[in-house]
């Protein structure tokens, strides 16, 4: 046995280029394609199931503050606030997160539209230099989604109903709890905020959250289920 290892050079042309063979044998190229794929696909659940348990905390935060807020009436109506702060946090996290499943779900992808795909309907590829497209990717991984459209992309499917439901409730406590004798206002007063700096304050990020989530530009995350078409999937 230590003959054996004393003759393997690690550094040699031959042990080097090992993996170079798999490209001119297709038997071993499509077996190492159904390993990566399911390497890809395990680091593409893991990261999903990240994003998921950010969006569990989001909601059961929102459900937990609405529950207590209105519980009573002796509740302040800035906890309210609060929660959105909290929930804008969750966002925050949920993009990063995504950003990076979306480094592994478009590689996923690659593969499923090329290989598996054509393999059972020979049609043709999607991407004629798929193979350089991954090899690239392996050899120098980057995150493809930009910042805006991550946070855009959670804002509608997640966050920008929790936003708008504690906002909402926000209004609610503002209105219908308040006394009869105190305006909007002065009521919206938090501490020595005044009630107006406070309302314009809410009013702006609102339209901020609202302007990220539906501001058209243009789509860069591959892999949606999703109707649109992909033209700049790799850059």
């Amino acid at each position: 046995m230590s003959d054996i290892q004393g003759d393997f050079d690690p550094e040699s042309p031959e042990e080097r280029e090992i993996a170079g063979e798999a490209a001119t044998d297709r038997s071993d190229f499509l077996s190492l394609m159904a390993h990566t794929y399911r390497g890809e696909l395990g680091r593409t659940t893991s990261w999903r199931t990240r994003i998921d348990r950010t969006t569990n905390w989001a909601v059961v935060l929102a459900a937990t503050l609405l529950t207590w807020a209105f519980s009573a009436d002796s509740r302040p109506h800035y906890i309210l606030l609060v929660g959105v702060v909290m929930v804008t946090v969750f966002l925050g996290i949920e993009a990063r997160r995504y950003r990076v499943y979306d480094i592994w779900r478009s590689r996923v992808r690659l593969l499923e539209e090329n290989v598996f795909a054509n393999a059972l309907d020979p049609e043709g590829v999607e991407q004629t230099a798929w193979r350089e497209l991954l090899s690239e990717d392996l050899r120098e991984p980057t995150i493809k989604i930009p910042v805006r459209e991550a946070i855009a992309r959670r804002l509608r499917r997640v966050y920008l109903p929790l936003i708008s439901v504690l906002l909402f409730a926000w209004v609610v406590r503002l209105t219908v709890f308040a006394s009869p004798s105190t305006s909007v206002v002065e009521t919206a007063a938090v501490g020595g905020i005044s009630g107006a700096l406070v309302l314009t304050s809410v009013g702006l990020f609102y339209a901020i959250v609202f302007l990220l989530t539906f501001w058209p530009s243009g789509r860069k995350a591959k892999g949606e289920l999703q109707s649109e078409t992909d033209t700049d999937d790799w850059k």
